[in-house]
């Protein structure tokens, strides 16, 4: 009786049996790692960030089968305002400086703040705004995948009100 390595001889010794190796991410896990690897390589980001007093600069950094990865710089103050990334997942490294992320959604308000090597994954649809607070410039590295084709903006605030309570700030809630 044949074995199947007699008929098809051994497999880890006949590549085209074997899946082929993706050249590029194709998992979330694949693209924080991608990220990771963009920010170590420091040389590479670095030279390019410029800084803009009335707006966020960005530049689009890479762009590969289904993705694009971007590099941004923040001024103390500056923010990306409440929104969300369309069809797009995503992932946001903080390269250098502190940014904050807030979140709202059916479960409340939450803040993180983000130091160099922080990382956030997101999916489609993930509601949020990142401000940079701090007193320092900022630069952050977000990968979309797919590419990012829309950002839709949304009405409400995520930031504390203005008035406090005696109990602390008060969160806006999301309108609509």
């Amino acid at each position: 009786m044949n074995s199947d390595v007699e008929i098809a001889g051994d497999p880890l010794a006949v590549p085209h049996l074997l899946p082929p190796v993706p050249r590029h991410p194709v998992t979330v896990a694949g693209f924080v790692g991608l990220a990771r690897t963009i920010a170590a390589d420091r040389a590479r980001w670095a030279p390019l960030v410029q800084y803009d007093a009335t707006t966020r600069w960005y530049a689009r950094l890479e762009t590969g089968p289904g993705y694009e990865v971007w590099l941004l710089s923040w001024l103390p103050g500056q923010s990306s305002g409440l929104h969300d990334h369309g069809d797009s997942s995503g992932v946001l490294t903080v390269l250098q400086g502190e940014l904050s992320e807030r979140t709202s959604g059916r479960t409340g308000t939450a803040h993180r703040s983000l130091t160099p090597g922080a990382q956030r994954a997101f999916a489609p649809g993930y509601v949020h705004e990142v401000v940079n607070d701090s007193l320092e410039p900022a630069v952050s590295l977000h990968i979309y995948f797919p590419g990012l084709t829309e950002m839709p903006m949304h009405t409400g605030q995520c930031a504390p009100r203005a008035e406090a309570s005696a109990q602390g700030p008060v969160e806006a809630p999301l309108a609509g």
